[in-house]
């Protein structure tokens, strides 16, 4: 390998870690003796970020891409090679979908507001898309529920096509609330959405996401596929179980037990299933979600290209 290669490695693991911490250093190490070990990998994947103007900026303001495929991520018992191509086709996805500026303002932290939900409590709720180097163990991408600017719940999910080349939504990690009054905040958000619960939200608001975005599938990782598999560790049980949720939500298993298939739109009961006394709440209920579907189509396609 030449050196000048190397020195480009040095470099990359200098942006993505901060040496002068002990564990930092130490995955700084374990990063590029990685690198070594997969460089014609890693040198072809970035000679695809360096061939495209766009990806070769999103690449310096992300340099987490080169990493990502090096670190066991986003779901269990991931190869380097299916992390490498996550990372590819995602941003090769969104680039050719989004507007460059919008693109960069992902990838810079910056809060994407796709749906307003007021004020609740005198604290702004809305929702967002996200993107944070912490969220990078899930995925790449994220939607956020905010409350101020604390995030209440989020879905952090990628983009690849399947194995019959449907372009997907990859639903890596859903995370609730972490903070001290998290139980009588859901409570009010609940309630102010007709009893409307807060996950049921966020997930609604992922599936609009992807019907705007073009994907014709959602996967989501189910407590086996879970990329720490930390559910099985008694001290970092899961808080949700995630395969119960998507069976709740309309989801059903498929030949990899790792992901569940999730509907893209949510199934509704119809009025005749509803018991008389709740259909006011449903109705309003219902009236909720299609404001959100319209406000989310129209932020989003503001977006597009």
């Amino acid at each position: 390998m030449s050196e000048n290669k190397l020195q480009s490695y040095i470099a990359l693991g200098k942006q993505i870690y901060d040496i002068s911490k002990t564990r930092e250093a130490r995955r700084y190490y374990v990063f590029l003796l990685r690198s070594l070990r997969y460089r014609s990998r890693l040198n072809s994947l970035q000679r695809h970020f360096n061939s495209d103007p766009l990806l070769k900026e999103i690449q310096k303001l992300y340099p987490f891409v080169y990493e990502q495929p090096t670190r066991a991520f986003f779901f269990n018992k991931s190869t380097f090679d299916e992390r490498a191509n996550i990372v590819k086709n995602h941003l090769d996805y969104l680039a050719d979908k989004l507007q460059p500026e919008v693109l960069k303002d992902l990838y810079q932290e910056k809060n994407l507001t796709i749906w307003d939900g007021g004020e609740i409590d005198g604290q702004h709720f809305r929702a967002v898309l996200y993107y944070e180097a912490g969220q990078r163990k899930e995925g790449m991408m994220s939607v956020v529920l905010r409350l101020d600017n604390k995030p209440l719940y989020q879905i952090i999910f990628w983009i690849a096509p399947d194995k019959k080349e449907n372009w997907s939504m990859w639903i890596g990690a859903m995370q609730g609330p972490n903070m001290d009054d998290a139980k009588e905040i859901v409570k009010k958000i609940t309630n102010s959405c007709h009893r409307y619960r807060t996950k049921n939200l966020i997930l609604y608001i992922a599936q609009a996401v992807a019907r705007i975005l073009g994907l014709q599938k959602i996967y989501a990782v189910t407590n086996y596929g879970y990329y720490a598999n930390n559910h099985i560790r008694t001290d970092r049980k899961l808080k949700t179980s995630f395969s119960d949720f998507w069976a709740e939500a309309g989801g059903h298993s498929t030949a990899d037990e790792r992901f569940d298939e999730l509907p893209l739109v949510e199934p509704r009961k119809t009025m005749d299933e509803v018991p008389t006394r709740k259909r006011a709440v449903y109705r309003r209920r219902f009236e909720l979600l299609d404001t959100i579907d319209a406000a989310i189509a129209e932020s989003i396609k503001k977006m597009l290209r």
